[in-house]
């Protein structure tokens, strides 16, 4: 079966349903568990309470959750279906404020400087990125800045020959900031729509990677005093809770204006969307439900708590 036939067969919410079995599923069972009485008494809420700390929704939205369903269905007779309903409720305004597509236009190129540890998924959620920016009209070129990695920059090449885009590249360990410079230049030449810049990720020596990360944005500030005009953070939704310290980390280390998720197919911790949102606000632009250029789509609240949840579409 094509790549092409794949979407026609299954819509995206299919996919995504289908990618967040594993964390639906143990709301569905935990849910069911908790209602054997069908009474939703204050020990059905504890239990609630206990199962969406554990899906690592948080310990807030889990307090506001049980606060809300006390309010308005304390002692009722509720079936599980209705629970999740009800739950699919909460998660949809708190995930409403986080759902803005991106806004690649503020100029040409319009610079993303791309960032997040190694094995997030980075490089290959650029190359999906570009595929998707080609399809909506939009040139762009991808600079392969992660020198440090062989791997990157020839995965990053593989990219650039599947969509057609123009890939920036030097040799293994060269300097970042000079690469990236070397890209905005020849972008600006080409008139491209939108520059990708890929970036390191080592963790083990902050210091290094702030100080790596603070020169690319000034020799590229040299070119454009607007660029980069957008930073990606790319999340690994398989870590779960340590997402959230991934995002402190690197919210001091750059100006953070928008979250990619990565890997929701591949967990059961797909419930740390919710203290993300709750906790930073910040936009998440895409999320990945597979490995497929078409498993990287916007964003959407209600379709995400939805099958989060396994309440009705």
């Amino acid at each position: 079966m094509s790549d092409t036939e794949t979407p026609a067969r299954k819509g995206f919410f299919s996919r995504l349903k289908e990618g967040l079995s594993r964390s639906a599923g143990g709301l569905v069972q935990g849910v069911a568990q908790a209602l054997t009485r069908r009474t939703l008494d204050q020990a059905a809420l504890d239990e609630l309470e206990e199962l969406l700390i554990r899906s690592d929704l948080g310990v807030d939205f889990a307090a506001e959750v049980v606060t809300e369903l006390k309010r308005t269905r304390f002692n009722a007779n509720v079936t599980p279906e209705e629970v999740r309903g009800a739950l699919a409720e909460c998660i949809v305004p708190l995930l409403r404020h986080v759902e803005k597509p991106p806004r690649f236009n503020t100029g040409r190129p319009h610079v993303v400087l791309v960032i997040g540890v190694n094995g997030v998924g980075k490089t290959t959620t650029i190359g999906k990125i570009a595929r998707n920016l080609g399809r909506d009209g939009k040139s762009v070129m991808m600079a392969a800045g992660d020198t440090f990695r062989a791997a990157a920059i020839q995965q990053l090449t593989v990219w650039g020959e599947r969509t057609g885009s123009p890939v920036v590249s030097g040799k293994q360990g060269g300097d970042s900031a000079s690469l990236a410079f070397e890209a905005l230049t020849r972008a600006r030449a080409e008139n491209i729509d939108v520059l990708l810049i890929d970036t390191a990720g080592r963790l083990q020596n902050k210091a290094h990677l702030m100080d790596e990360l603070a020169k690319i944005v000034r020799v590229l500030k040299k070119s454009d005093p607007a660029a980069p005009h957008d930073v990606l953070l790319v999340l690994d939704a398989t870590t779960g809770q340590n997402a959230i310290s991934q995002v402190e980390t690197f919210r001091a280390l750059a100006n953070v204006t928008g979250l990619v998720v990565t890997k929701l197919d591949g967990t059961a911790r797909g419930g740390v969307m919710i203290p993300l949102a709750q906790k930073f606000g910040v936009p998440v632009y895409w999320i990945g439900v597979g490995e497929q250029a078409d498993d990287l789509q916007p964003f959407n609240a209600e379709s995400f708590a939805r099958a989060l949840t396994g309440a009705a579409s």
